[in-house]
């Protein structure tokens, strides 16, 4: 009781303090060390964690104006002409960056990115597949990772804004019903980390041998980013598509079963989730700042469309925010501030495996995260048109 009144406190103080010093905001202070020191633009690397960043970048651009938005319209054009020559859709962490070459298609009209884009749902294509239609993470085995949903998500709703066609929504439906019919877990309503399609055990190189169960072929962690990915997939397409859509039914009960699921598992005092989310009391778990960034992000969005009650879930939000400033930014000189807490690259493993993995700083999806999740919450707040 005493931890929470301190928190209060301070989040009323700072409060008082952004609304008069607003440009100090650490969402600029993360933007900038991303951009300017982290991953320059003509060093995009044609990744997943890279395009995660990109996609905040676009989130940025959308909300600005002036030079602002000429500043991020530079950077994601750089990126996108750095990697044209790479640029392809063969699996599903490349399909990932594909967003920035359909977003300056619509955006500067220029051909070439038209053409790329295309190319690139073209390769989407033919990525193997499940017997229930969901894209395998995997070029040389068919397995269904959590993770997948929202690499492809980023393109397929940047196809979407472009063209108007609801093919590429159609697209996103399919991949998150067919992922969800063998991710789900039935007692916590949130996903494992991975499905194997067959009863021959793959190595990667970097998931544990034997991760799925000799039955189920489900593996058996529910891993806090990876359940993160998917929360930012099902906000990101409620706020694209029309209220009018036949496809938002199903998306809008998938997204209050996901918030109802995650909403409890929130450690309040620090604002944060653990790396294994659902086992709160392990010794060895520990709080991760780029779930957290995600789950915050994921509700703040639903309070932003006002699918969710602000009564409810607003305070939830409030301690991510205040939470990842106070305990998970590191502050870089220069006015830069650097994501920390940031568990990293992660594939398919047991308890031990998630536990044990390396806690860093950064990462395009550390740098993506906090600001995806910054920004809607200033805007949410009033603190940023």
């Amino acid at each position: 009781m005493k931890n929470m009144k301190v928190l209060w406190i301070a989040s009323l103080l700072f409060f008082v303090s952004l609304k008069n010093t607003f440009s100090q905001s650490w969402v600029n202070a993360v933007d900038r060390h991303g951009r300017e020191v982290y991953m320059p633009a003509d060093k995009y690397k044609w990744d997943w964690g890279q395009a995660t960043f990109l996609n905040a970048l676009i989130h940025l651009y959308n909300s600005s104006s002036g030079p602002a938005k000429k500043i991020y319209l530079d950077y994601i054009q750089k990126a996108m002409d750095a990697t044209y020559s790479v640029a392809n859709g063969k699996h599903p962490n490349a399909v990932a960056s594909a967003h920035g070459m359909a977003f300056l298609a619509r955006i500067t009209c220029e051909k070439k990115y038209l053409d790329k884009s295309n190319e690139i749902y073209q390769d989407y294509l033919k990525i193997p597949r499940a017997a229930n239609g969901g894209v395998s993470h995997r070029a040389e085995t068919v397995e269904l990772w959590d993770d997948t949903v929202y690499m492809l998500n980023m393109f397929l709703l940047e196809m979407y804004r472009l063209t108007g066609d609801e093919k590429y929504i159609a697209d996103f439906v399919q991949q998150f019903t067919a992922h969800n019919e063998k991710l789900e877990n039935p007692k916590s309503g949130l996903w494992v980390h991975g499905w194997d399609a067959d009863n021959i055990n793959y190595d990667d190189g970097c998931s544990i041998m034997g991760w799925p169960d000799s039955l189920t072929r489900k593996s058996s962690q529910v891993w806090a980013r990876g359940n993160g990915w998917v929360g930012m997939a099902l906000s990101d397409a409620l706020n694209t598509i029309a209220k009018s859509s036949k496809y938002r039914p199903l998306l809008l009960k998938a997204f209050k079963h996901y918030v109802e699921a995650i909403v409890p598992l929130q450690n309040k005092a620090s604002g944060h989730w653990y790396q294994l989310v659902t086992l709160p009391a392990e010794p060895k778990n520990f709080l991760e700042s780029s779930c957290t960034a995600m789950f915050a992000y994921t509700v703040t969005m639903g309070l932003k469309m006002k699918i969710l009650d602000k009564k409810k879930y607003g305070s939830l939000v409030d301690q991510s925010y205040i939470g990842l400033m106070n305990q998970s930014l590191r502050d870089a000189g220069d006015g830069y501030m650097v994501p920390t807490r940031v568990s990293g690259g992660t594939c398919v493993g047991d308890e031990n495996y998630y536990l044990g993995r390396k806690i860093g700083e950064g990462t395009g999806f550390g740098y993506g995260s906090f600001i995806m999740f910054g920004l809607a919450y200033e805007q949410y707040k009033g603190l940023r048109k």
